[in-house]
């Protein structure tokens, strides 16, 4: 029997939500949603489980299904803002983000995304991007980042073994 994961309750959404825009660390309510171990340095590691758990809790405000889904990747998620936002407008949005140079840069523009994501209920795995936040930090994983991202949102919709 498949278990169909629950949604967090109100209160925490807004305890990881109050984090976003700041680093981790820094807002007291998240300490508890951290998993990452620490010997008191903020890592990249850290650094990326807060944007990621930041992340969701804005995607997952107001939704009575779960934002979380393993195996979804960000490139397929944002490739279906395209039936609400139009595909030139997603384009220049999209390209923004993965064009960024800076970890900060890129979470940035990932909130706007993640709240597109959100209006149309279109859920991604958290576990993933949390990895690919923490890739962002390097030239070659920005670049295998960009890649993974971009086969999957430029893949048609009636194939979906490369995504």
């Amino acid at each position: 029997m498949t278990k169909t994961p629950r949604r967090p309750p109100g209160e925490d959404l807004a305890a990881l939500r109050a984090g976003l825009g700041r680093q981790a660390f820094t807002e007291p309510r998240l300490w508890p949603y951290y998993r990452t171990p620490t010997d008191g340095v903020v890592t990249r590691e850290l650094q990326a489980e807060h944007a990621a758990l930041t992340l969701y809790g804005l995607h997952q405000q107001s939704q009575s299904i779960s934002m979380h889904q393993p195996g979804v990747r960000t490139g397929k998620a944002l490739r279906a803002l395209h039936g609400r936002f139009g595909e030139e407008a997603v384009d220049r949005r999209v390209a923004a983000t993965v064009g960024s140079t800076t970890v900060t840069a890129f979470v940035h523009r990932l909130r706007g995304l993640v709240t597109q994501l959100r209006s149309i209920q279109q859920p991604l795995d958290y576990d993933r991007l949390m990895q690919d936040i923490l890739r962002w930090h390097f030239p070659d994983g920005r670049s295998q980042v960009r890649r993974q991202w971009g086969l999957a949102f430029h893949t048609s919709a009636t194939r979906t073994d490369a995504d």
